[in-house]
Formats: C-alpha cells, sequence, structure tokens
C-alpha cells in the first residue's frame, strides 16, 4: 500500500513540475511584455507650471521641445518622446551656457533647469507642461529637487517657458 501512495505522489510530482516547466517561460514572456517603469520622475510638475494644449501627439510634442531648446543653445540632458518628457541641464540665462552636473559655480539667480511633460488629453492632441525652476540656495545634503523653486513670472527662464510654448502652438495650433 505505501508503494501505491508513493507512486501516486511520484506522478503527481512530476505532472506539477512539468506545468511548472511550461508555464515558466510563457511566465517570463508575459512579465517582459508589461513594462510598469517608466523614465519620468516620481514627482508632478509644480501647480504654478505654464501649461497649453497642443494640436500634436506627446511623443511630437517633445521631440519638438528638444529643437526649441537646441535652437535657444540650452543643452537637454534627459529626453524621451515615448514618455512624454523632457529635462534641460542647468542653464545660465545672463552668461547663455549650459552647466552640467549640479551647477554649483554658477549664479543662482539666474541659473534655471526647465522640464516638460507631454501628456495625452484628447486623441492627436497633448496637454503639454513647462516647468522653469531655480535654486536659491545649494545643499549637498538634500535632493536636488527639495531646493527648487519655480522661477518669477517675468524672468528670463519665465520667457523660454512662454517662448516655448508659443512656438509649439504656432507650429501645432492649440490653446
Amino acid at each position: 500500500m505505501t508503494s501505491r501512495i508513493s507512486d501516486c505522489g511520484l506522478r503527481i510530482a512530476t505532472r506539477v513540475r512539468r506545468a511548472i516547466r511550461i508555464q515558466q517561460p510563457a511566465i517570463v514572456i508575459l512579465l517582459s511584455a508589461c513594462a510598469p517603469g517608466t523614465t519620468r520622475p516620481a514627482f508632478l510638475p509644480y501647480p504654478e507650471a505654464l501649461t497649453a494644449i497642443v494640436n500634436a501627439p506627446p511623443a511630437r510634442a517633445i521631440a519638438e521641445a528638444t529643437g526649441f531648446f537646441a535652437g535657444e543653445g540650452v543643452q537637454v540632458s534627459f529626453v524621451n518622446p515615448a514618455d512624454g518628457f523632457l529635462e534641460t541641464t542647468w542653464y545660465d540665462t545672463r552668461t547663455h551656457r549650459s552647466a552640467p552636473g549640479n551647477a554649483e559655480s554658477a549664479d543662482l539667480s539666474s541659473t534655471v533647469k526647465i522640464r516638460c511633460w507631454a501628456d495625452p488629453d484628447v486623441p492627436g492632441k497633448a496637454r503639454f507642461t513647462v516647468e522653469p525652476v531655480y535654486r536659491p540656495a545649494l545643499d549637498p545634503s538634500r535632493p536636488e529637487r527639495d531646493l527648487e523653486v519655480m522661477v518669477p513670472i517675468g524672468s528670463d527662464g519665465y520667457r523660454i517657458a512662454q517662448r516655448l510654448l508659443a512656438e509649439l502652438a504656432q507650429k501645432f495650433g492649440g490653446q
């Protein structure tokens, strides 16, 4: 009787192993097809950021913004049109130079970073958000985002953001 029970147990164990071997590739394929991650930062734009609806898909609007910054002489540190996100390096609006890294030696009051988010609105349109920020102080012990604040209305960084939205509206149309 014990051999009969162990035979039964062995057959069940063999079936389970086969089922796992058959399902394992399917699970791996299924999980690799899902990309839950994003290259966007974990934070949202400040509520005061400039926003407009443009008549272009998000990826196209981000690609156009990349070209705009190249024309302005502002280096882009990260861009992903598929995720609808762009971030520039720190840019000194007085010297018109981009500063890589933390821009620690730059004039803080005139050094800005601009981030753009392009989110789907209705089909074929994007809600385009431009966030120009600066840091009133440097503190290496705190995360960079904790030190950032929106640039004042009318400042050079704010005007760059306004020009970007105006160019997108002129090229694609929008509100």
